[in-house]
């Protein structure tokens, strides 16, 4: 009964037009009688911001759904239908919310040596455990977190895991044990991913897929100009007043993120914003008969988990484009801090930096992470309506593969200029910019594989789901042999080693996706 519902307009009733807020309607739309609607089946619409597919759905329930509710399409309380300065009004706040968990990921690294020293830890592993540590089970809370949102909304999951992430971090400052701090980091990590379990989600609330690029582009900034940035405050924090304070700092940020979201952010997930509304109907028991269907794909909380859980790993191993796109971006992720927790060590022995100005070194992958996301968002973008143009006005996922590909050949050149120049001791800046041309790269393949995985998978959550377990699995793996690695290869030869890593997955597979990847999602009953 429910699939048929979710194909079958249903006619508005006096109670359900009660319930409705003000219709919006879509531009130069007319309103169409049932009977010449047959004569429109072959016409291109013209699409609301409200109409089509969600970006980023759970399933493709939740369109069925959509489809099924009289004007939700058009109603003014669709976060797709709300004002341009009220979308970006909520992506400024989830954005921020997405920035101050990876940061808490990496301001520590320039205190490494300081941390060392406090609890006495002489393994070069356990010390880079206490800072890879975090990504354990910041790559496993979206699994859980993720669903949760689904039944409880979007904005309680974000407040309470940031008040959450608040005291955790601000306790890692005066823990008094090893083993003390690398427990909190361990939960500071699992509440510290709601934003990314869920950031991504909220914007495909509140765009469609034909403007979300730009959104997604400024919300992808916080995972990975946050890291970045962190360090630069930690370097100096550490050398004036001291590493405890850099986790004061994380809890203060936590504390201003939540003073701005807690009385602005809005909850955007239409299916929990339609059941409150039932729910707050003069007839609750007649709207929640209205929506069987609604109730049903969402309230069942056991359902939800599981479903989070397995699928991201199906996704992983049944489908061999969403494990080597997700390999590519986990590599890079992993390289990525595999820099941070070396830092530390080459700008102090090499360079004779403090911890002040040594957190400045990681400003070139900043540097590179903005240019990337100012530019290559935009040349995406263009690049993929252009082709789309082209195509009679219709979009491919491989439309997203040039961009793709263009970023990839500036990752091993990064690796190498940044290895090779240390090895060779030159002046401190140019193994900074080698590492700037390395987050160039990173940043402009980072956008183009989540939109792919979100074009190609009908269960885009969960590819997206995998792939950032996969990331932060292996930025956690990483750092703990980053050490020993270039003490038997040098920085030159084990830079060049991951190089090689990124040449053999990053430039082919792209190539050959681009080919190839129509007729894959043709023959595969996981894709679109």
């Amino acid at each position: 009964m429910a699939s048929d519902a979710a194909h079958t307009s249903r006619p508005s009733t006096p109670e359900s037009q009660e319930s409705k807020g003000t219709r919006v309607e879509p531009g130069e739309q007319c309103a169409v009688s049932p009977d010449a609607s047959h004569e429109k089946d072959h016409a291109i619409p013209v699409l609301a911001d409200g109409e089509g597919e969600s970006a980023i759905p759970e399933d493709r329930k939740g369109d069925a759904i959509e489809n099924a509710e009289d004007d939700w399409a058009h109603d003014e309380r669709n976060p797709r239908n709300w004002t341009k300065g009220r979308k970006w009004a909520m992506v400024a706040i989830v954005s921020f919310y997405t920035l101050v968990p990876p940061l808490a990921s990496s301001m520590m690294a320039p205190a490494l040596p300081d941390i060392a020293a406090h609890f006495g830890i002489t393994s070069p592993t356990l010390q880079a455990l206490t800072l890879s540590i975090f990504l354990l089970t910041f790559a496993l809370g979206p699994l859980l977190l993720a669903p949760l949102s689904e039944i409880y909304g979007r904005t309680w999951i974000l407040h309470v895991c940031n008040i959450m992430s608040l005291g955790l971090n601000t306790g890692c400052g005066f823990v008094p044990t090893t083993g003390g701090l690398i427990g909190l980091r361990l939960l500071s990590g699992f509440v510290g991913s709601a934003p990314i379990a869920i950031g991504g989600g909220t914007i495909s609330d509140l765009f469609s897929d034909r403007d979300r690029a730009n959104a997604m582009a400024i919300y992808s900034l916080g995972p990975l100009l946050g890291p970045a940035l962190g360090p630069i405050a930690g370097g100096y924090i550490t050398e004036t007043v001291g590493y405890k304070w850099i986790f004061v700092v994380i809890g203060g940020l936590s504390a201003i993120s939540g003073a701005v979201g807690i009385p602005f952010l809005r909850e955007t997930y239409a299916p929990v914003i339609r059941l409150r509304i039932a729910k707050k109907s003069a007839d609750p028991e007649k709207a929640a008969k209205q929506h069987p269907h609604l109730a049903a794909s969402h309230g069942s909380g056991f359902h939800l988990l599981w479903v989070n859980l397995s699928r991201p790993f199906i996704l992983l191993t049944r489908s061999f484009v969403c494990f080597v796109l997700s390999l590519y971006m986990a590599l890079q992720y992993g390289f990525y801090y595999l820099m941070f927790s070396t830092f530390p060590k080459l700008f102090a022995e090499t360079y004779g930096f403090k911890p002040g100005p040594s957190g400045l070194a990681y400003l070139g992958l900043g540097l590179g992470f903005l240019i990337s996301t100012v530019f290559g968002g935009q040349i995406g973008d263009r690049i993929y309506q252009t082709m789309s143009s082209k195509n009679g006005g219709k979009g491919k996922p491989e439309f997203r593969v040039p961009a793709l590909i263009f970023g990839s050949l500036f990752v091993p050149v990064g690796l190498f200029w940044y290895g090779w120049s240390a090895q060779a001791a030159t002046h401190w800046i140019v193994p900074i910019l080698g590492t700037g041309i390395f987050g160039f790269g990173m940043m402009a393949t980072y956008l183009p594989i989540q939109l792919y995985l979100v074009d190609t998978f009908t269960y885009a959550a969960s590819a997206l789901a995998a792939a950032a377990v996969f990331r932060s699995v292996l930025a956690f793996a990483f750092p703990l042999f980053g050490e020993q690695m270039y003490a038997a290869l040098g920085y030159g030869g084990g830079n060049s080693l991951l190089a090689g890593l990124a040449i053999v997955v990053g430039i082919p597979f792209p190539i050959w996706l681009y080919y190839n990847g129509e007729a894959i999602r043709a023959r595969s009953s996981l894709a679109r």
